[in-house]
């Protein structure tokens, strides 16, 4: 997949967004039947969008593939949120989202970045550079927290 831009979100991409959010969250079968028996969990807000915290990745025809919302933590940026499109998964996306929140990281002088990764992007969030720090309990249960450390 190749990613034409990554810019920040507009009001006017919610709808996108909220599409998004959905079928990747639903895409992966382990996680399926809990978010659907919690619905709000499915909910994503403009808040983000109007705090200009989420960034979207687009493809050449300018549809969204991807999107980041980050958070300002003490000392740290949350990673909120990472989806990808199901149909553009393993492409370099998600990663190439990541690589922004590092770029802009390094522009704010912040050291790290966390965040409670879903089991089952362990391996993604790994190979992007995070490494364990401890596990935290969330809704669905005990989940870990990991952390990556920005150089300058």
């Amino acid at each position: 997949m190749v990613i034409a831009a990554i810019r920040h979100a507009e009001a006017a991409d919610l709808d996108s967004l909220r599409s998004l959010f959905r079928r990747s969250s639903l895409s992966n079968t382990g996680d399926r039947m809990s978010l659907l028996a919690h619905p709000d969990a499915l909910e994503l807000s403009g808040d983000a969008i109007a705090q200009r915290r989420t960034r979207v990745a687009t493809d050449v025809d300018g549809r969204i593939v991807g999107f980041v919302t980050v958070a300002d933590g003490p000392g740290f940026l949350e990673l909120e949120d990472l989806f990808v499109d199901p149909d553009s998964m393993r492409g370099g996306i998600g990663a190439a989202l990541v690589r922004d929140v590092v770029a802009s990281a390094r522009r704010a002088g912040v050291g790290r970045i966390e965040v409670t990764a879903n089991q089952h992007a362990l391996d993604f969030y790994r190979h992007a550079g995070f490494v364990y720090d401890h596990d935290v309990e969330t809704r669905f249960g005990a989940a870990p927290r990991m952390c990556l450390a920005v150089m300058a």
